[in-house]
């Protein structure tokens, strides 16, 4: 499920969980772990910095759409559902590779359409992008149709073409503004090269490597803490092999316990 977008410096609001401490017998797990579990899980869904798309499994959740301009704007839309080139103010440097949006119109989130090799984009006010047969783009259709399916054809450089069901491709073009449109017939022409950025937490790519990072290691002086006493080197090594076959927590659990019971051996 997509949750509300956020931005960087935004003020968290903390939800209040409710944990089980173990009872006087030393059954069920301790409120430390569980909460240890729950802050892992409150870290990735509050990863808030944003990537760009590798290819186009990549692509899902909020994304923008940088534009080949320069200097660098996006794609955005307003409560009307005009669709506009907007400037960007946070990126380094004025890469595009670093841009992230500072403004909710800027941001589309991106679903594929099951069964299909097609996406649709929302925007924040809840209507879909569409194309029409001229090649104008607006952002008023509240549900999808032909109009609002979109193609993305990756190209060298991290980039995509973004095309429309009548085979034309999005493009952005500078004279005295940028004006955006989706009727151009060459998806090779610098003007369609659009960067798709990215919340990391919906990239697969960046979630494993997230998970694999977790995983590695454990040291004793966090397993120490984790059972709350001194472990002989028995206890160590039978909890790291725990940690990295992924019992580890029954294993814990039993550590504990045994623990209890050589207190009154």
């Amino acid at each position: 499920m997509v949750k509300p977008l956020s931005f960087k410096g935004d003020k968290k609001v903390k939800k209040r969980k409710r944990t089980r401490d173990e009872d006087e017998e030393g059954h069920g797990p301790a409120a430390k772990d569980i909460k240890a579990g729950a802050s892992q899980k409150q870290d990735d869904d509050d990863d808030e910095s944003w990537v760009s798309a590798d290819a186009v499994k990549d692509v899902a959740g909020p994304v923008i759409f940088v534009l080949p301009t320069r200097p660098p704007t996006c794609l955005a839309c307003d409560a009307n559902g005009k669709v506009f080139a907007s400037a960007v103010e946070n990126m380094i440097e004025e890469s595009p590779s670093t841009v992230e949006p500072h403004d909710v119109r800027q941001v589309f989130i991106a679903n594929r359409i099951a069964g299909t090799d097609t996406f649709s984009f929302k925007g924040h006010h809840g209507k879909y992008l569409n194309s029409d047969k001229f090649g104008i783009l607006s952002a008023t259709r509240d549900a999808i149709s032909a109009e609002e399916q979109f193609t993305l054809l990756p190209t060298d450089s991290l980039l995509f073409s973004v095309r429309t069901t009548r085979d034309a491709f999005f493009s952005a073009t500078k004279d005295t503004a940028v004006e955006v449109r989706a009727d151009a017939d060459d998806h090779t022409s610098p003007t369609c090269a659009i960067r798709l950025r990215m919340q990391a937490r919906f990239k697969p790519v960046h979630k494993a490597a997230k998970e694999e990072k977790a995983n590695e290691k454990i040291s004793r002086a966090q397993l120490e803490q984790a059972v709350g006493r001194k472990l002989e080197d028995d206890d160590v090594k039978l909890l790291k092999r725990a940690w990295r076959d992924g019992t580890y927590h029954e294993a814990l659990l039993d550590v504990k316990v045994k623990g209890k019971h050589d207190k009154f051996a």
